[in-house]
């Protein structure tokens, strides 16, 4: 039996092989064209387009950040007016400060999206290296301990304080059920956004309700406000309470000012929204600490907060670690 033998091409080489061999020239040519495509060239590119140097704080960073020209920020977009999305852009009062604060620094700050109670194990695991997100400042976060459990959770975090806010309730407008304050919330619904100085709050009168004999109130607490004001729109709950700022917006703006109202008069609780910096970063907070004092020097601060209608939650001073 005879084996096979395939017949070879006399001269040069298989069309497969040309085709082949200009693909690969088209492929040098195009990568000419392009540039180094390597993740690396391509983070240098993205740092270069970023950074500022010439930025009157950009010495103040830590060379890492410098390197990358950005910082990644945690926040929770789901927060009108303070964080959220429109067409895919996240905007609002924290973002418009973030851009401010970039601008002294010669970085971007990029934020990035989560539920509001995974921000502190983010920065714990460095996926960011500050949270910005409406995030009260108290002593329990400043210190790594849970509110919830009293227990230690982690190293905890420092803030740089940039507003100050109170907390609200509001109730579907005109079915008020009685409703003018918190004492009048025993045996009632509400709803809330987890983790929040609003959730703690709810379950501090709760317990109060209860030591004073009457009904604790019922709480309901989501990953975001725009699930609790749905709740509440829908009838499910009696009311919702936010911070200020979010109360006042969702009243004026859900269903053309038609679906809500406040109730129960000035905010409780007021107390500063904080920047939170990882315990070990103490660099970067310095430098954030005096971006923001040139900020409020510039105008540049009192710009954001007229723009969102919230001046009077303005600091004069900015100080670390304020809340209580």
């Amino acid at each position: 039996m005879t084996a096979r033998t395939s017949r070879r091409p006399a001269v040069g080489r298989s069309r497969s092989a040309v085709a082949a061999a200009t693909a690969v020239a088209a492929s040098l040519l195009l990568l000419s064209g392009c540039g180094d495509q390597t993740d690396a060239a391509i983070a240098k590119r993205e740092a270069q387009k970023n950074r500022n140097t010439g930025a009157p704080l950009f010495k103040m960073l830590p060379k890492d950040i410098q390197e990358k020209g950005l910082i990644q920020v945690g926040s929770d977009i789901t927060y009108k007016p303070v964080e959220f999305r429109t067409n895919g852009a996240v905007e609002g009062i924290d973002p418009d400060l973030a851009a401010a604060l970039g601008k002294e620094l010669g970085v971007k700050l990029n934020f990035n999206n989560a539920t509001f109670d995974t921000l502190m194990g983010g920065l714990k695991s460095k996926r960011y290296d500050l949270a910005m997100s409406a995030m009260t400042d108290t002593k329990e976060r400043q210190q790594g301990i849970d509110g919830s459990t009293g227990k230690k959770i982690g190293e905890g975090v420092d803030f740089i304080d940039y507003l100050n806010v109170g907390v609200s309730l509001y109730t579907q407008k005109g079915k008020t059920q009685g409703i003018d304050g918190w004492e009048a919330m025993c045996g009632k619904k509400i709803a809330v956004q987890r983790g929040t100085v609003s959730h703690d709050l709810a379950k501090d009168k709760s317990k109060a309700c209860e030591t004073g004999g009457e009904a604790a109130i019922s709480i309901e607490a989501f990953d975001n406000d725009s699930e609790a004001q749905t709740r509440l729109r829908t009838g499910g709950v009696d009311a919702v309470s936010s911070d200020y700022p979010v109360a006042a917006y969702a009243v004026k703006i859900s269903g053309k000012g038609n679906d809500f109202q406040m109730v129960g008069g000035a905010p409780l609780k007021a107390a500063p929204y904080g920047i939170a910096v990882p315990k070990d970063k103490p660099q970067l907070r310095d430098a954030l600490k005096a971006a923001l004092e040139n900020a409020i020097k510039n105008g540049s601060y009192a710009d954001a907060l007229k723009k969102w209608d919230v001046k009077d939650a303005a600091v004069k001073d900015v100080q670390i670690n304020g809340g209580s």
